[in-house]
């Protein structure tokens, strides 16, 4: 009964505001991929269309996230400096795709002009556009500076909806393997990994601050305003809050203590979202919005696997909770999503229809394309 009263710290601020982000996130994530796809389709695009990965490349992925986790885990006080370089480039190339829709929607709503300025790599740049960038830069810049937890949370959810948009798997067939093998994955270098290695690789990896250049450079330099930039820095592969966020504590740690969630964790459940989204709009064809995935509700799977991502985040805080150990969230958010996926879409007999995959129809085009 004793363990069943801590449960009650899933109440506090801090878990209550990682569960909603979480969740949030992984359902935009899986809403922009959706309206990503039909844009490239609809404007034949298929130059920067998404990948669409195959058996091999989702095989490759958990062997070559071992391996990257490894080299994280050895070398990571030697190379911090050059990921964090790598890290804020492709922030604010993820920052601008995120927002680029919200800017062009304004701009079609007030009818504001937005001359173009350059054209740079054979494309056009607008006036609207370079200001967002120079937004995302300064956004950039700002977390550099500060390493401020919400800067690196905003930076982190937007890598996670650059990757899901641009990534995509085709069909069930090659999400189930993916997840079952990313499900092994998680679960080894969380609980095992320890045995091998001397220690909790993913939860050193996890915690490890990258040093700083911006702090470098301008200690090397003697540039003023130094004690104002952070030396170490959270890379935004994860979101974080504190514990003591809004006041709240949760028991096992101190103020200083923060909950985090990494980015797969959140982009791998919303890749499985895309594909069932894609696959509602495919069957319906209908104008996909907020609104129609609402009034749609007991009909889209969409339904179905986002709860099933809640339950699953939330098994996952309360068995930390319990046990006072870092758990493997994938344990957990594999069963909860793809679960719900495969048995509804059994019982509507569409699982076939679902094992063949909802996105051949863009993958032919692109083939033609390139033919």
């Amino acid at each position: 009964m004793e363990s069943l009263w801590k449960l009650l710290y899933l109440l506090e601020p801090a878990p209550i505001t990682l569960i909603v982000t979480a969740v949030a996130v992984t359902f935009g994530a899986a809403f922009r991929a959706l309206n990503y796809g039909k844009e490239m389709e609809r404007n034949r695009d298929f130059s920067e269309a998404s990948i669409t990965l195959d058996r091999s490349q989702a095989l490759m992925i958990p062997v070559m996230s071992s391996i990257s986790l490894l080299l994280m885990f050895y070398l990571f006080s030697s190379v911090s400096q050059i990921l964090t370089a790598f890290t804020a480039i492709a922030s604010i190339s993820s920052l601008f795709f995120w927002f680029s829709p919200y800017v062009a929607f304004l701009k079609s709503k007030f009818g504001l002009a937005d001359p173009y300025v350059s054209r740079c790599c054979s494309k056009s740049f607008t006036r609207t556009q370079g200001l967002l960038l120079l937004l995302c830069c300064g956004t950039v810049a700002s977390w550099l500076v500060s390493g401020y937890w919400i800067l690196n949370n905003l930076l982190g959810i937007s890598i996670c909806i650059a990757f899901v948009s641009h990534v995509r798997l085709p069909n069930i067939k090659i999400c189930a393997m993916l997840l079952v093998c990313l499900f092994v994955y998680d679960i080894f270098w969380v609980f095992f990994s320890e045995r091998f290695f001397g220690a909790n690789v993913m939860v050193s990896v996890a915690t490890q601050q990258a040093s700083n250049p911006v702090h470098t450079v301008a200690n090397s330099l003697s540039l003023p305003g130094l004690q104002m930039i952070t030396k170490k820095l959270e890379l935004p592969v994860k979101i974080v809050f504190p514990r003591n966020l809004l006041g709240g504590v949760i028991p096992g740690g101190n103020a200083t203590d923060f909950m985090m969630l990494g980015l797969g964790d959140m982009a791998i459940p919303a890749m499985l979202l895309a594909l069932v989204l894609w696959f509602d709009h495919r069957r319906s064809r209908d104008t996909v919005t907020l609104l129609d995935l609402h009034s749609s509700k007991g009909h889209k799977y969409i339904w179905y696997a986002l709860p099933g991502y809640a339950i699953g985040l939330i098994s996952a805080l309360a068995a930390g909770v319990l046990t006072h150990s870092p758990q493997p969230a994938l344990l957990y958010l594999v069963p909860s999503t793809l679960g719900p996926v495969v048995v509804i879409s059994w019982i509507r007999k569409e699982l076939v229809e679902l094992w063949d995959g909802p996105m051949s129809i863009l993958t032919d085009k692109v083939h033609q394309v390139d033919v």
